[in-house]
């Protein structure tokens, strides 16, 4: 096959196709002559590619189809309603899909550190041996508050965005191999125990749950959502369903993961902006977490009500957990 010939024959329409895709408005006329292009285009790239695949020639021709195929459907882009289907259906739906498993990862947590915390805090000679004894307590306490007012409040809520998001995406991105999540969940939880149960050991319970309570339940949920959700992509790999290739499970809770870690940032912007602004606040301690506590019920009521709703609209398949 001669290409020089075959493309002299036919530039023409080629270079007409080319035109009208990027034309930015298409009487009737254009628009049949676009569809009409575009197929014979087509067929003329797939004899290219059959009789002669010039690699140059295959690329201009498949940049010629796709662009007027794009003229042709329109071409996407982000709109008000996009936004709000995401954050109505495919977002909560993606969450509610899930729970089995990051609600699993908030009670396996909620127990190692709850546990670590008791043990301290009944053996007050192990929290001596940690910080030494009285006066260390004392610092430990300054610290502990002092750390949520020591840096200026909107560098402060940024940087606990980033860090929280760092954590998160080391959960979903390490879902794959199973075990680097359970180190992060084991560091996090022993790091929360030891702290709660060294103050409990002095009495000071109240203060730990007064400070941690406003953006610990919002910001551990989500790192609870993002090590679920990971744990979820690796065990689709394990174990598929029965009508799934490895492959095809894991590209699927993925995709899933993906609105989630989208959904997340979201999330971990408001909770560092509570732990920066509300946690620090010259306000009583119930005020503190009564806003924490409204917040959280809220983002879990989003969670129920639009997922639920999400999945009755369109089921979606949820894989047992282990």
């Amino acid at each position: 096959m001669d290409l020089d010939a075959y493309a002299a024959e036919h530039g023409a329409q080629w270079r007409r196709l080319s035109q009208l895709s990027a034309q930015r408005r298409l009487t009737a006329a254009e628009v049949d002559e676009l569809i009409a292009l575009y197929q014979r285009v087509a067929t003329h790239l797939s004899v290219v590619r059959s009789r002669s695949p010039d690699p140059a020639l295959v690329a201009r021709l498949s940049r010629l189809v796709l662009a007027a195929q794009s003229r042709l459907t329109g071409r996407p882009g982000l709109s008000w309603s996009a936004v709000g289907r995401f954050f109505s259906t495919s977002l909560p739906g993606a969450l509610y899909q899930a729970w089995p498993w990051w609600t699993g990862v908030a009670v396996g947590f909620s127990l190692i550190a709850g546990f670590f915390m008791w043990w301290i805090a009944e053996n007050p000679e192990s929290a001596a041996a940690l910080i030494g004894e009285r006066p260390a307590a004392e610092l430990f306490e300054a610290r502990f508050v002092g750390y949520y007012s020591e840096h200026e409040a909107s560098s402060f809520a940024f940087q606990l965005w980033t860090n929280n998001a760092w954590v998160a995406v080391r959960c979903l991105a390490a879902g794959i191999l199973i075990l680097p999540v359970f180190y992060l969940l084991w560091h996090n939880a022993l790091n929360i125990g030891v702290t709660g149960g060294v103050l409990a050991s002095y009495d000071r319970t109240g203060l730990f749950f007064s400070m941690i309570a406003p953006h610990g339940l919002l910001e551990m949920t989500g790192i609870f959502i993002a090590a679920g959700v990971g744990l979820r992509i690796g065990w689709a790999w394990i174990a598929p369903p029965p009508d799934l290739t490895r492959g095809q499970a894991v590209a699927r809770a993925a995709r899933s993961g993906i609105l989630v870690a989208v959904g997340l940032v979201g999330l971990f912007a408001v909770a560092g902006l509570i732990e920066a602004f509300v946690t620090p606040a010259a306000v009583p301690p119930a005020v503190r977490v009564g806003i924490g506590m409204t917040i959280w019920a809220g983002f879990l009521g989003y969670v129920v009500v639009y997922g639920r709703r999400a999945r009755a609209a369109a089921p979606l398949r949820v894989d047992r957990a282990p």
